[in-house]
């Protein structure tokens, strides 16, 4: 049994306790991929006579160890009771020493090994590694928990998981149902015990008021497109993830008109064994509180749309991606002017051949830095990390995402899709004041790309089709990377109300929503006063009833016309529509990102 914990200061200085189950020798430190060749690391104990020893050494390879001329881990304290070695020491998170790994914004891979006895055997002792994220700025003890607070499970109830490699299973769950405002401040996986190496990420996508939803649980991008319904995400979980609470001024709202009312539940199952007879309740916990806060939280989606127009070649080292994203739109699509995003945290993602993942703003075409990266990624530990300090995001500024990608073990092609051996390329940014953009993603233009490579093409398919006729290599793996870094970008936005306004790009559709002209305020059919925080009501003062079409609100005649339909007459072609009003948020621009 192996114990760690840790922290860092303002001086750059890490400390570490470590405590082994062992009266013997103890060794820890970093590795470049979990294994001991390439090691950084430490080996220390306490004789039985109650001498120490403790020396910084790096592992030459599977035979060799050699002690560091320059030793740069500084021993504090080495105890040793009937069962246990305990540890204090601390190190700079650069060394300077060619021979030390060192500690970054990265996800760290850390290795620790132990004996018996004293004689340190580091080959044949016990060995154990584990992808941590060192750099926290923010533990746990420095949140406060409100005084009142409740909590309210969001789970599929006894699904059956089908056996097929990859599941999407998705329902449509009502929120609590409260009379004033309340802040989910704290969420956590519920994973059903047996099942918790089949669960691969939970998402929380809240819907617009508005939206007709279905019930029962299907694949969520299936035949049924209704069940891909709703695109702003209100809290995640991934693989290797755990709880997260806000920051003690900023939590996710709920219980106003304007608030999500419904959720819709999406849980990846990644059966690859093909396991039969599994049945799987699992979910999300949230904790909700009348303790209001000073900022409601928001998550942009930001990266490579998950469409097969993006693509990894097979065999390549280092192939990058990139997905764009141009919020010069953001005020249009969010119907009022969006305030700055002041950006606290983030969660990056990719699938098994993800490698690393860039974040960085554009402000006038050029770089103001990173938001956020991490050039060691690990499948296997997704979880949400704060950023050190508040980065703002301005109206009109570009987010570009770049993804790292390995498929040396591949021998085609790797495209963008929901399966885990798909790829995805995402990041989510957790920002303040929350606004009404959900998504804004980019991919690239694959008919430029699949021309560079000399393949005759005349439509996106027939792109993505050309990429099976390329002989991939490392020189076209280089020119496919470097065209669709240069090739046009499709930016793709999308709003919490993302269906109704597609839905409603060609014809007006009445709204739940009236003028009381005793009170002289607008309200929708339950009650609630209409905020203009929501959106704008445009159109002649002397009608009473308010319409959506065409992108925005009006005021109307409360009865159908021939120009008008009640809402629950939307048309049923919703694929083709939602195409449709795709396309009115498609923006290009020509894409030569580098990153400083």
């Amino acid at each position: 049994m192996v114990y760690l914990r840790w922290d860092h200061d303002e001086q750059e200085m890490m400390t570490f306790e470590l405590q082994v189950h062992t009266t013997g020798w103890v060794a820890f430190g970093f590795s470049p991929h979990g294994e001991l060749p390439g090691s950084d690391i430490v080996i220390a104990g306490v004789f039985p006579n109650g001498s120490i020893y403790f020396s910084d050494f790096h592992v030459v390879d599977d035979a060799t160890l050699e002690k560091d001329d320059s030793q740069d881990y500084q021993l504090l304290s080495a105890t040793e009771n009937e069962t246990s070695t305990t540890m204090l020491f601390k190190r700079h998170l650069r060394t300077c020493d060619s021979n030390d790994l060192d500690i970054t914004m990265d996800t760290a891979r850390l290795i620790t090994a132990f004996g018996t006895d004293d004689t340190v055997q580091l080959f044949k002792g016990q060995k154990f590694s584990k992808s941590l994220f060192l750099m926290r700025y923010r533990s746990p003890t420095n949140s406060t928990d409100p005084k009142i607070f409740f909590t309210y499970d969001l789970r599929l109830d006894n699904f059956a998981v089908p056996v097929e490699e990859t599941k999407y299973a998705c329902i449509f769950l009502p929120l609590p149902r409260l009379k004033q405002k309340h802040h989910i401040y704290k969420f956590e996986p519920v994973i059903t015990p047996h099942n918790i190496t089949l669960v691969h990420h939970i998402l929380v996508y809240a819907c617009g008021n508005a939206s007709v939803l279905p019930s029962g649980i299907d694949d969520c991008y299936g035949a049924n497109p209704d069940f891909a319904l709703c695109s702003q995400v209100v809290v995640g979980w991934a693989v290797g993830g755990e709880s997260y609470q806000f920051p003690d001024d900023v939590a996710y709202s709920i219980g106003t008109p304007w608030d999500p009312q419904y959720v819709r539940l999406e849980i990846h199952y990644s059966n690859f064994d093909l396991v039969s007879g599994l049945i799987d309740s699992s979910g999300v916990r949230i904790y909700y509180t009348p303790e209001v806060r000073k900022y409601d939280v928001g998550i942009l989606q930001t990266g490579i749309f998950t469409f097969p127009v993006h693509f990894i070649p097979p065999g390549a080292e280092s192939y990058r991606s990139y997905g764009l994203c141009n919020s010069s739109q953001f005020d249009e699509m969010n119907g009022t002017p969006v305030p700055d995003l002041h950006v606290f945290a983030y969660l990056l993602h990719t699938h098994l051949t993800g490698r690393g993942v860039k974040v960085a703003q554009y402000r006038n075409e050029k770089q103001l830095g990173i938001i956020c990266e991490d050039n060691k990624y690990d499948f296997t530990l997704q979880e949400i990390r704060d950023m050190k300090e508040i980065l703002v995001i301005k109206p009109g500024d570009e987010i570009l995402v770049e993804c790292n990608f390995q498929t040396l073990d591949r021998s085609g092609i790797t495209f963008a899709g929901p399966s885990t051996m798909n790829e995805m390329c995402l990041s989510f940014l957790f920002y303040y004041p929350r606004n009404n953009i959900s998504s804004c993603m980019g991919y690239p233009d694959i008919l430029y790309v699949a021309h560079v490579l000399k393949q005759e093409a005349s439509d996106a398919v027939e792109g993505m089709m050309a990429m099976d006729f390329v002989d991939w290599n490392n020189e076209t793996v280089k020119t496919a990377e470097k065209a669709a870094k240069e090739a046009d970008q499709i930016v793709v936005i999308k709003t919490i109300n993302d269906y109704l306004i597609s839905q409603s790009m060609s014809d007006y559709y009445l709204l739940g929503l009236r003028y009381n002209e005793s009170k002289k305020k607008w309200e929708w059919i339950n009650g609630k006063e209409h905020s203009t925080d929501i959106f704008n009501i445009t159109g002649p003062h002397d009608y009473f009833c308010t319409v959506v079409g065409f992108g925005g609100v009006s005021t109307a005649p409360c009865y159908e016309s021939s120009t008008t339909k009640n809402m629950c007459e939307k048309g049923a072609s919703i694929s083709e529509k939602a195409e449709e009003g795709q396309q009115t948020t498609d923006s290009s621009r020509n894409l030569t990102p580098s990153f400083v």
